[in-house]
C-alpha cells in the first residue's frame, strides 16, 4: 500500500480528478467532527435560529432578500450571503444535524485543493511543486475553524470563486472572460469579502499569462480583460444586493468629507458609498480595536495580523474567539507587534514587485524558472491584499480576530511555501534534512488541524478548549460558564467561571446579568439582584439580557420584593427596554407568567423566534 501511495503522487501530474481523490481523504481524516456534535457557537444562529433556513415564512426566492442570518435589511448585521443559505436549506430538508452542514465545507475544501493544484501544474509544469501547492492549502491547521464550522461555508465557498477565477485564466480568450466573471460571481454572493478577487485575479494575469499561454500569452489582451471579467461581477453582484437588499447607510458615510481631505480618502468614501456594504455592528467585547482612534486601530491591527500570519506557519494555538481582552487595543503606536505587521504587510509587495521583475528578465532564456519567479510574485501580493479587508484598518470588522480570515491568504502562503518547498528539497546536501523538516512541517500542521477539530465535538468541548487557548478571554469563559450549567448542571463551577469572566471585563453587562442569572438559579434570587442591577444600568436598553434576568426573578418569586429597586431603575432610565420590562413585569408580571413571551429570550436549541 505505501508503494501504491507513493506511485499514486510521484507517477500522475495532479489534475482535478487525480488530485480529488486524496484531497478528500486527508480533508475527511483531518477536518471532520463527531457526528454526535451539536450547534457551537455562531452555528445556533446560523442554521438553528435562521429563519430562511427554516422555511418559516419564507420561500426560497426571498434568499436574495434575506441576509446571512435570514434577517431582512432593517435587521441586518451586515453578511449578506445567499448561496450558503440556499446549501443550508437543501440541506435541512435532508438532516437537521449540523455534522451533514459541515460535510459540504469538508467537501469543498477538498475541491478547492485539488484546484489549485491543477493551477499551479499548470503555472510551472512541475509535478513536484503542483502537488505541494495542494497539500500545504489542504493541511493548512490555521483553516480548521473555516472547515470543521458549519459557518466558515462562506469562506470555503468565497475560495472556490477565487479559485475557479484563476483556473477560468487557462482558458481560450474568447471564453476567459465569461468564466472569471461566473467564478467571482459565485465567490461574490458567498462572502462579501472575495472582493479582493478583483485586483488579484488581475495581478494573476499579468504575472501568470506568459506561463498559462507560452505560445501566445497576450498579456496586455488578457489582463485587461480578466479586469473587465472581476469589475464587471462586482457591479452585477453589489446592483443585486442594492435592488433585492437596501440598507441604510450611516450618517459617517453619507456627510461630506472636510475641505482638503486627501482624494485617497475620499476616493474610499466614493467607493463605500457605492458599495452600500449593510452596517457591521460594533462590540468593544467582540472588538475592541472598534472603540480605538484609528492611529491605535490601525496599530492594533497590524500587531493581529502579524500574529496571524505566524499562525498560518506555526498554528502551536488555535481558539474559535480571540475576543476582549485576548486581542486588546494597544497603548502605544510602536511596539514590536505593530512594526512587524507593518513590515509584513508593506514588505511583501515590493518583494513581489522585483520577483516579477526577475520573471520578466529570465522569460526568453530560461521559461520554467521564470514561472517559479512569477508564481511567488502573485503569492507575494496575493497574502497581504487577500487579509487586508479582514483587518480592520479600511473598515471596522465585528471581529477583532479569526482564523477563518485566512483562507484567502493562505492561498497566496501555498504558491510561495510549494516554491520554496520543492527548490529545497531538491538540494544536494541538505537533501535529507530538507527532506525530514517539510515533513516535519507536515505533520505537526496536520497534527494541529486534527486536535483543533476534534474541539468542535460539542459546545461544551468547543469552549472548554477555547478558554485554554485564549485565557484572557473574558467571552470564552462566560460561554463556558453557560455550558458547564447547561449539560452537567454544574452550578458552582459556572460561577467561579463566570466571576473571571467578571475580572477580566469588570465593565461588560452580559457579564454581570449571567452572574446573577446564577445565582438565581442556585435559588438566591436575593444575591443575585445587586449583579443584576449592575448589568442594568450597564445595558439598559439590552432587552434579552433584561428580559432573562426578570424572568429568573419571576420564577424565583422574587420580583415584590424587589419591586421598588425595579420601578426605581425605570424611573432612571425612561424610553429604555429597562423602563419598560422592569414596570410591566410589576405590574402585568401575572397575567404574563412573568415577562411576556414575545421579549424572552430565544431558548437554547430553539428554532428562530415567531
Amino acid at each position: 500500500m505505501p508503494t501504491r501511495v507513493r506511485r499514486h503522487f510521484t507517477e500522475h501530474d495532479p489534475t482535478f480528478w487525480v488530485a480529488l481523490s486524496p484531497a478528500l481523504i486527508v480533508a475527511a481524516l483531518l477536518f471532520v467532527r463527531s457526528p454526535a456534535s451539536n450547534y457551537i457557537f455562531d452555528e445556533q444562529e446560523a442554521l438553528l435560529a435562521n429563519p430562511y433556513v427554516n422555511g418559516v415564512d419564507l420561500g426560497w426566492r426571498d434568499v436574495l432578500r434575506r441576509d446571512f442570518w435570514g434577517l431582512p435589511p432593517t435587521r441586518s448585521i451586515g453578511s449578506y450571503r445567499p448561496l450558503p443559505n440556499l446549501i443550508w436549506r437543501a440541506l435541512w430538508n435532508v438532516s437537521k444535524l449540523p455534522w451533514l452542514h459541515h460535510w459540504v465545507n469538508v467537501a469543498l475544501h477538498a475541491v478547492n485543493a485539488a484546484l489549485l493544484a491543477g493551477f499551479v501544474l499548470g503555472v510551472t509544469r512541475r509535478r513536484d511543486m503542483a502537488w505541494l501547492a495542494g497539500g500545504v492549502f489542504l493541511c493548512s491547521a490555521v483553516l480548521t475553524e473555516a472547515i470543521t464550522g458549519v459557518v466558515g461555508i462562506a469562506d470555503v465557498l468565497g475560495g472556490l470563486g477565487v479559485i475557479l477565477a484563476l483556473r477560468a485564466l487557462r482558458l481560450p480568450l474568447w471564453g476567459m472572460p465569461f468564466a472569471v466573471c461566473g467564478a467571482m460571481l459565485v465567490g461574490l454572493f458567498s462572502k462579501e469579502s472575495v472582493i479582493v478577487g478583483v485586483p488579484l485575479v488581475f495581478a494573476a494575469a499579468v504575472t501568470l499569462s506568459p506561463a498559462l499561454h507560452p505560445e501566445r500569452p497576450l498579456t496586455a489582451l488578457r489582463a485587461p480583460l480578466a479586469l473587465l471579467a472581476t469589475v464587471s461581477a462586482l457591479v452585477a453582484y453589489t446592483y443585486t444586493r442594492r435592488h433585492f437588499f437596501p440598507v441604510e447607510l450611516p450618517a459617517s458615510m453619507t456627510e461630506p468629507l472636510p475641505d482638503g481631505t486627501p482624494w485617497p480618502r475620499r476616493a474610499m468614501q466614493a467607493f463605500l458609498v457605492w458599495f452600500a456594504q449593510p452596517r457591521l455592528p460594533a462590540d468593544p467585547m467582540n472588538n475592541p480595536l472598534a472603540a480605538a482612534d484609528t492611529p491605535y486601530r490601525i496599530a492594533g491591527a497590524l500587531r493581529v495580523y502579524a500574529s496571524g500570519l505566524l499562525q498560518v506557519v506555526l498554528p502551536w494555538r488555535l481558539s474559535g474567539d480571540y475576543s476582549f481582552p485576548q486581542e486588546p487595543a494597544p497603548t502605544r503606536l510602536l511596539f514590536p507587534g505593530s512594526v512587524l505587521g507593518g513590515l509584513l504587510l508593506a514588505l511583501p509587495p515590493v518583494a513581489a514587485l522585483a520577483c516579477w521583475f526577475r520573471a520578466l528578465r529570465t522569460w526568453s532564456r530560461d521559461r520554467a524558472k521564470s514561472s517559479l519567479w512569477a508564481l511567488v510574485a502573485l503569492g507575494l501580493l496575493w497574502v497581504p491584499v487577500a487579509y487586508f479587508p479582514h483587518s480592520n484598518i479600511p473598515v471596522i470588522l465585528p471581529t477583532v480576530r479569526a482564523e477563518r480570515f485566512w483562507y484567502l491568504p493562505v492561498l497566496g502562503c501555498s504558491f510561495v511555501l510549494a516554491v520554496l518547498m520543492a527548490k529545497w528539497l531538491q538540494s544536494g546536501r541538505l537533501r535529507r534534512a530538507a527532506w525530514i523538516t517539510v515533513s516535519f512541517l507536515f505533520a505537526f500542521q496536520m497534527l494541529r488541524a486534527r486536535t483543533h477539530a476534534l474541539d468542535y465535538s460539542d459546545d461544551l468541548t468547543f469552549w472548554r478548549a477555547t478558554h485554554y487557548a485564549v485565557p484572557n478571554s473574558a467571552k470564552a469563559y462566560l460561554n463556558y460558564s453557560v455550558m458547564v450549567g447547561a449539560h452537567k448542571s454544574d452550578l458552582p463551577t459556572r460561577l467561579v467561571l463566570n466571576g473571571r469572566a467578571i475580572e477580566l471585563a469588570p465593565k461588560w453587562p452580559m457579564a454581570h446579568v449571567y452572574y446573577g442569572d446564577t445565582l438565581c438559579r442556585m435559588k438566591r434570587p436575593h444575591d443575585a439582584f445587586p449583579h443584576y442591577e449592575r448589568g442594568f444600568a450597564l445595558a439598559p436598553n439590552d432587552s434579552n439580557l433584561i428580559a432573562l434576568a426578570l424572568q429568573c426573578l419571576w420564577d424565583q418569586k422574587a420580583v415584590g420584593e424587589h419591586q421598588d429597586e425595579l420601578l426605581a431603575m425605570a424611573e432612571e432610565h425612561p424610553g429604555t427596554w429597562l423602563a419598560y420590562l422592569a414596570t410591566e413585569i410589576v405590574h402585568r408580571g401575572e397575567e404574563h407568567g412573568g415577562v411576556e413571551k414575545k421579549y424572552r429570550p430565544r431558548g437554547y436549541d430553539e428554532g428562530p423566534k415567531q
